[in-house]
């Protein structure tokens, strides 16, 4: 029996019985979350010898990390599986409309259970080194557990979301008391009761653990840098009649949403913001606005490209937050400042408003007034005022699309490192290979639809045809795939393109990396709709695989 302490997450985790994983392997799969688990059950479907490992202990990626209190995902369960398998439709029960943290875990489980995937993971595992051998067409792959594995192909289902960004703040490390990430939360959870807590980030999981915190903690202080747009999830049990009847057409459902621009089946409109009447367009948001969710976005056509007519539902925002905040000092903090509408992501909110006009939550414009440091008692700001607190949580975000990679940093061709290939930003094939990286592929990563999309919806297509591209390549006795720089230069400019002409490009969000410094402003998510990158990755598959070099 093996004991491991987890410095991260402060848990004690009990390891019996580690499987190794094969010396030799067609595929080495990283990462035991949506992406890895499919992938390895549709390799061993295919009869090729795979193997999964994962630093953690147990499956969920960042299910298994992200514990915080109110995490929640904000697409609808019913969207938020997989489709693969028509028994696992049938025998699985969502419980309510906007699946919780424990629930999407244990969906996670379910699927681990059901199909045995357990069985070929090696929990506790972390990947130290990738290098390519360009002589035998292999990655050579070391672990901080000693395995030492070749693989002829490599999938990194990493993931978009898996490294924990701190804030760039003087002192980040000096704080006295119990400092917390929500990405990495304590498993065992935290009592904060008699607590003077300080949230530092008001992003999706600010708004979602803020609330959560203030029902417990004896005062709360949330430290606002930037206001988000937080639209109500009007979340409830969901209707298991409803949920019976989609059971019996899913697949016909899921394929609407396969060729939905955001893989959903949210109804776009066809009108602008700014040729209908203005009161027409105020009744519009109030009907989204009752409904609850994020799809107010895509009421007009024209919100998410045009400033003005996106001003039109900020507008309408803003003056719900100073309806439901009572205080209006707060109030006017709260309200977004400075970026469109759209911009950024639509945060859903559950109670998070009503929390302001709770006696022990303060509310601290770090904009007005920054953070000058963190000290051993709590938070100093330039204006010399100092909040000291017992517990310290940081809701900053990841290193998004990047961070795990890079953690790794796989070695190409010619000893290259990913990190200097992307060091002005990721560059790939649709997202899914990279020139000097033959046979290795991403799985809902930067160039691909990947986040800006319902994510599970990506990873199957992603995980779809890279898997039958690694069988095309068995079939036809080939050992080496890689993406050619031409086709690769032409998708990352595409990508590019397709993303200029909209607000996302005016939003200082982690879409284009501005969370950690000294990353590259590049926006690295595929714009141009689910549905047509399902289209034109077809057709490179239809053609032989067209633009991959291949032998």
């Amino acid at each position: 029996m093996l004991v491991f302490i987890c410095i991260d997450c402060h848990e004690r985790t009990t390891v019996t019985d580690r499987i190794a994983p094969p010396a030799r392997l067609d595929t080495l799969v990283v990462g035991a979350g949506f992406s890895g688990l499919y992938a390895l059950h549709r390799l061993r479907e295919m009869g090729h010898t795979a193997h999964l490992v994962e630093r953690a202990d147990q499956v969920g990626g960042v299910w298994h990390w992200n514990r915080y209190p109110g995490a929640r995902c904000d697409i609808e369960s019913v969207d938020y599986c997989y489709s693969f398998s028509r028994d696992l439709v049938q025998e699985w029960n969502w419980s309510e409309r906007y699946p919780a943290q424990p629930e999407i875990l244990a969906y996670i489980n379910f699927v681990a259970d059901k199909f045995d995937l357990r069985s070929s993971i090696s929990f506790h595992t972390e990947v130290d080194s990738m290098v390519w051998d360009e002589d035998a067409c292999v990655w050579h792959v070391t672990t901080d557990r000693g395995d030492e594995i070749t693989a002829q192909h490599v999938v990194m289902a990493t993931g978009q979301l898996a490294v924990p960004q701190l804030p760039d703040i003087p002192g980040v490390n000096d704080f006295g008391g119990q400092t917390i990430h929500t990405g990495n939360w304590p498993h065992e959870g935290i009592d904060l009761s008699g607590q003077r807590v300080g949230v530092i980030g008001t992003g999706s999981s600010g708004v979602q653990v803020i609330p959560q915190i203030a029902k417990q903690a004896e005062h709360l202080t949330v430290f606002q840098r930037t206001a988000h747009y937080a639209i109500p999830a009007r979340n409830r049990p969901l209707d298991q009649e409803y949920a019976a009847d989609l059971k019996e057409r899913f697949e016909e459902y899921r394929e609407i949403a396969r060729n939905h621009p955001g893989g959903t089946h949210r109804h776009i409109g066809e009108d602008s913001a700014l040729d209908v009447d203005p009161e027409a367009v105020i009744e519009t948001f109030e009907g989204h606005w009752e409904r609850g969710g994020p799809d107010i976005l895509a009421a007009y056509k024209d919100i998410r490209t045009n400033e003005e007519a996106a001003e039109r539902a900020g507008s309408f925002v803003r003056d719900k937050i100073k309806q439901l905040v009572k205080d209006p000092v707060k109030a006017e903090i709260l309200q977004p400042k400075g970026y469109p509408f759209g911009s950024k992501r639509l945060v859903l909110e559950i109670d998070y408003y009503d929390t302001y006009n709770r006696d022990n939550v303060s509310l601290v414009d770090v904009k007005a007034d920054p953070i000058d440091g963190i000290t051993e008692r709590g938070i100093r700001l330039v204006s010399g005022a100092e909040h000291e607190l017992d517990v310290l949580v940081h809701a900053t975000g990841f290193d998004a699309l990047t961070g795990a990679l890079f953690n790794i940093d796989p070695v190409g061709v010619g000893g290259q490192r990913l990190s200097e290939a992307w060091k002005d930003g990721p560059q790939t094939y649709l997202g899914i290979s990279t020139h000097g990286f033959p046979n290795m592929y991403v799985v809902a990563g930067a160039g691909s639809p990947s986040v800006i999309s319902n994510v599970l919806i990506s990873i199957e297509q992603h995980v779809e045809w890279i898997t039958d591209h690694i069988g095309w390549l068995a079939k036809n006795g080939l050992r080496r795939s890689e993406a050619e720089l031409d086709h690769q230069e032409q998708w990352t400019h595409h990508v590019y393109e397709v993303a200029q002409p909209t607000l996302f490009m005016k939003g200082n969000s982690w879409y284009v990396g501005a969370n950690v410094p000294g990353k590259p402003r590049v926006f690295a998510l595929y714009l141009g709709g689910v549905g047509t990158y399902r289209q034109i990755c077809q057709k490179v598959a239809d053609n032989e695989y067209e633009g991959f070099a291949t032998l």
